[in-house]
């Protein structure tokens, strides 16, 4: 790989570990100002879990991408696959080969 290829890949690396630190952040504050704001204003009607789970979903499915970083259905995977099914259908081929 050219150094400007390795160069582009991480950076696009960092600027998914900083979006993925941008949401985390903004979801534990919004969802920290909407706690305090139903636990003031209505305490015996609770709503804040509301939003909470539907963007707790949102940055749980970013956690995931962004753990896995693409790999479960990337690229890499897909030559796995290929070769692993190769394989399948003719028993005398060498992993790795």
């Amino acid at each position: 790989m050219e150094e400007k290829e390795r160069y582009l890949a991480a950076k696009k690396r960092v600027e998914d570990i900083k979006g993925f630190y941008i949401h985390l952040g903004l979801f534990l504050i919004v969802n920290s100002a909407l706690f305090a704001v139903n636990m003031l204003t209505n305490p015996d009607q609770l709503w804040f879990y509301w939003p909470l789970l539907g963007w707790g979903v949102g940055v749980t499915i970013h956690a995931f991408v962004f753990v896995t970083e693409g790999k479960l259905f990337g690229p890499e995977w897909e030559d796995r696959k290929i070769h692993e099914l190769m394989q399948r259908d003719d028993p005398g081929l060498k992993k790795g080969a």
